[in-house]
């Protein structure tokens, strides 16, 4: 199985999981769209302050989608 990176944006302040649940909308219409391998998103709340949005993508399709969608960091998935 191919190795499978997290994708992850982060958003700060009052609004941030309202934020983040609405990104995470954009990223299901980014897979349908471009036909990902992986169909695994998500959205947290890390603080009162901070979420995060995220996309889980194969290694082969990470330049592509990095480029395209500027996550601000990303780390090993592991389910």
């Amino acid at each position: 199985m191919e190795k499978r990176l997290k994708l992850i944006w982060d958003f700060h302040g009052p609004d941030a999981l309202p934020t983040a649940k609405h990104h995470e909308i954009h990223l299901k219409q980014f897979i349908e769209r471009d036909q990902l391998a992986n169909h695994i998103t998500g959205y947290e709340k890390l603080e009162e302050m901070h979420a995060i949005a995220w996309l889980v993508v194969n290694e082969s399709e990470m330049i592509a989608v990095r480029d395209a969608l500027k996550p601000h960091r990303g780390e090993w998935y592991n389910d």
